[in-house]
């Protein structure tokens, strides 16, 4: 599988415990137990998508972008956690690949918006089609617990950056992998 600076590389395995090796304080950390997830979910996601050369972020991307035409780069990576940087190479891999366009704003000719090609909607309806059958497996696997553990996962999210830009804590910066 091909990937980019941007893109994380796929995870190579599914970080399940191996027997005999002492985890220590990992076995007891939600954070750790988040990680291992999220490789096993990172691997089924490039399982799924693996004729298109997809990445969870390309394709959060293109959606992002589909659902909002015209949205500024800076918007995007706003919207994606991605520093101005990252999202500049994440739009050029966009357009590199005929999937997304770069046009200028209506009324303000030193701007431009995002906007996906035909192509890139041709695309978008295959991956769409792919990652919703995954996610449905995945939820299925979980039974009832699915809709609790999304939830669930969005007030972690929600409570974590409330701690990290508390008052009292200067914001921090997010740290590769």
């Amino acid at each position: 599988m091909k990937t980019d600076s941007l893109d994380a590389p796929p995870p190579e395995g599914l970080m399940l415990p191996v027997p005999g090796v002492d985890y220590g304080a990992l076995e007891g950390l939600l954070g750790y137990a988040l990680r291992r997830a999220q490789n096993a979910l990172y691997l089924d996601f490039y399982r799924a998508t693996a004729a298109w050369d997809m990445s969870p972020q390309r394709f959060a991307a293109l959606v992002l972008i589909a659902r909002n035409p015209g949205m500024r780069q800076g918007l995007l990576g706003q919207a994606m956690g991605l520093h101005r940087s990252g999202a500049l190479r994440l739009t050029d891999w966009l357009t590199a690949q005929g999937w997304a366009e770069r046009r200028d704003a209506p009324g303000d000719a030193r701007t431009w918006g995002l906007h996906l090609t035909s192509a890139g909607k041709r695309r978008l309806v295959k991956l769409e089609a792919a990652v919703a059958a995954h996610d449905r497996a995945l939820l299925a696997a979980l039974g009832e617990q699915g809709p609790a553990l999304k939830a669930g996962l969005e007030r972690l999210a929600w409570a974590a950056t409330a701690q990290s830009t508390a008052p009292d804590n200067k914001p921090r910066r997010r740290q590769p992998p």
